[in-house]
This record gives C-alpha cells, structure tokens and sequence, in this order.
C-alpha cells in the first residue's frame, strides 16, 4: 500500500471526526452518553490490549454483547487494528456458540459479564481465543478468567491513533454472521471497502449527497449537514443495526439505542422525543406495528417534529398490516417530511399510497425528483408510520409538553 493510498477504513473516517467534535455524542443509550472523545480512546486502548494480546491482521473478534455502546467501541477498535470484528447472537446456547467461536477462527471474545456461566461451558475447547474481555453489567461482575473491559478501556495509549505493525488496508474485514435459518450459521466476509461502498460511502441518493471521494473527507461534511441522530431499535448483532449504526457515524451523527433490552413502543418513542432522534431503524412489521399501535393509543403524547425518516430491512411487510393502516389517519402527510419512497421493490406499491411529492423548498433535507426503488432511507415503515406520527406532531405543538414523556 502506497504512502498516498485511499483506505476505506471506518477508522480512518471516525477519527478525524472525533478530533473535530470530541465532546458532540456518538452514543446514547437512556440517560448515558459516550462523546466522541470517549469513543476515541476507549477503542484505541481496547484496539492496544488486542494487538499486545498477539492477535494479526484481520484475526478474528467476537461481539458478544447486548445492545450498547461497548458494542460500537469494541468493532471500532477492531477497525482500528486492522481485526475482524464478527457479531455473535447472544440468543445462541453453548454448543451453538462454540460452533461459532471455532468457525470464525475467533482470538478474541468481548461478551457481557452475563453470559459468563455460558462462556465458561466451552472456553476450555477454544484454545485459539487468546483474550476474554468481559463488560460488566448489574449484578454480574467478570469472571477471575476474563479481562475487566472497563479497566482495558481505561488504559488509554500515550501514542494515538492505535495503528497495528501491518496498518490498515482496503482488506480489512467485517465479517456479518447469518442467522442461520437455512442451516448453520455462515460468516458474510465483507471487505470494509466493499461494506462502506455498498451502504452509500457516506452519499445519500435520496438527499442528492455524492459518496465521499475518500474516508477522510467525512469530517468535512459533518458541519455542513443537518446532525443526524439515528435510533437502532433492532439488535446490533443484526446487518440492519449494525450497518445503519455505521452509516451514522460516518455522518459524525449519534446512535441512540433503547435502555430496555426488550423492545417496548412506547420507550421508543421516549427516546426519540427525549433525544430528538432524526431517523430510525427498524425490522418490518415486528416492531411497525407496535409503533403505530403506541402513536394511536397516545395521540399528541410525543413531540415528534424531529423524525425525517424510518428505515426497515431484513423483512417482508404483511399485507394484513396494509389493512391495519388504511384507517381515514394513514394518508401521508408526515408535516416534516412530505416526500415518500416506497422502498420495498418486491411488493407493489399499496392502494391509496401513492408517494407525495411536495417537499418544503427552504428545508435543507429537500429530496431529489427521483428516488431510487430500493433505497433504504425512507423505507416502507414510513408509509405506515406517517400519519399517526404526523397528528401525534401536530397535537404535541398545540399541548407544548416537555422534551421527555413522563
């Protein structure tokens, strides 16, 4: 690799961007924020001890984790280090997690203290994993066998950025485990160039935003485009978490993720009020549904005015659900977005749906006259979403509550 080279390394991107606004969040969870500062140096301390630990480039990282902002500092660091991070269900009992530890060649685990007794099942037949690294939580303290991930953490490195003997190259992995439904599990390897390509580069079809030329210019764009804060409402050890949680951070933007580790509509919609969340991410109909349900039941509860738009992957849509929202409250009329994209190609577009085109000409989030079929920006939870969301705005403004539901 060449001294001038372009590498599409995520952290070649987030660390310009966490030296530009050290103090802005690139995590939310509750009432607990991560800066971008903290973000930083926590992945290269955790990027040192895997280094020091003897692991090489592009071996492989175990996530093992809830939702939560360990979860993005431990791939950051595996970014960081030029390792493959790889998500792990924390669903999967013993013997499947032992197969999958040894089918990705894993060398280093990073799991919630609460899945110790699980782990401990089978440590004993992984003798290629050469650091364990437990994130403490209520009530479980790391195992006497594991690294506390605090005290890694906070061994911060007085050379920085981490960078590995080998660097970083267009190479480096993100492996994407599939669930398995067909079979066993298999790991999708995604070179990051490749990932970071085909989630947009950091361009947007929908807002008229080119891909970034090379990774360093996202820090360019982070003060001149509207701060995105993006609410992952699906698990992170899923593609469309973990991809929409990248996405967003290479907009220099924040990912909020729900305190509860079930998923309650009514929380949800908390936190976006609470944070002011800009976009969400969601899995069809499992959690639109419940959504909408929410926004019916509490008319005007929630200041929503925030949320330019819902994005759902992973899952077909019921035609049942397009019943569901045919009630004389589901035109669309989303007053803070009034342009809509249909975006699930293999479904026709529904009776009476047809997209709105109008779109403030002041607003700096106006779209394009055309939008792609399968972009996923505004995806077909919008459509379900928008008009209870749209009175639920409307009626807010009239009531002027305060920013966090009680």
């Amino acid at each position: 690799m060449t001294e001038n080279a372009i590498v599409w390394s995520y952290a070649n991107a987030w660390e310009p961007i966490a030296r530009m606004q050290p103090d802005q969040p690139a995590a939310l969870q509750g009432d607990r924020v991560l800066s971008w500062g903290a973000f930083d140096a926590e992945a290269d301390a955790l990027a040192a001890r895997l280094i020091e630990a003897g692991l090489q480039h592009n071996s492989k990282v175990g996530i093992y984790l809830h939702n939560c902002a360990e979860y993005l500092t431990a791939n950051y660091a595996a970014f960081k280090a030029g390792l493959a991070p790889f998500n792990v269900n924390y669903r999967y009992t013993a013997d499947e997690l032992l197969y999958l530890f040894d089918n990705a060649d894993a060398e280093a685990i990073v799991f919630h203290a609460g899945f110790a007794e699980r782990v401990d099942e089978i440590r004993a037949r992984l003798p290629q994993v050469k650091c364990w690294i437990a994130v403490e939580e209520p009530g479980f303290s790391a195992p006497p066998w594991a690294e506390n991930y605090e005290r890694v953490v906070a061994n911060i490195p007085a050379n920085r950025p981490t960078l590995a003997p080998w660097g970083r190259s267009n190479d480096d992995l993100l492996i994407l485990y599939t669930g398995g439904t067909t079979g066993l599990p298999k790991g999708v390897m995604w070179r990051q160039e490749d990932q970071i390509g085909v989630t947009g580069a950091g361009g947007s079809p929908l807002l008229g935003i080119p891909p970034l030329s090379r990774p360093e210019e996202a820090v360019e764009r982070v003060p001149l485009m509207p701060r995105r804060i993006a609410l992952v409402a699906c698990p992170l050890m899923h593609g469309t978490g973990l991809f929409s949680a990248l996405m967003t951070l290479l907009a220099g933007g924040a990912v909020a993720l729900l305190p509860s580790r079930h998923f309650d509509a009514t929380q949800l919609w908390n936190e976006v009020a609470h944070h002011r969340v800009t976009s969400l991410a969601i899995v069809g109909l499992p959690f639109a549904q419940p959504m909408l349900e929410a926004l019916e039941r509490n008319p005007g509860r929630w200041d929503l005015s925030c949320v330019t738009s819902i994005g759902s992957s992973g899952a077909m849509w019921s035609t049942l659900f397009y019943v569901f929202c045919r009630k004389p409250c589901s035109p669309m009329h989303f007053p803070q977005a009034k342009r809509w994209a249909w975006a699930c190609p293999s479904q026709p577009l529904p009776a009476k749906a047809k997209p709105r085109l109008s779109w403030p000409a002041s607003s700096a989030r106006s779209l394009p006259r055309t939008t792609s079929a399968c972009s996923q920006v505004l995806a077909s939870a919008v459509w379900s979403l928008s008009a209870a969301i749209s009175r639920s705005a409307i009626m807010a403004t009239k009531k002027k509550p305060s920013a966090r539901s009680q």
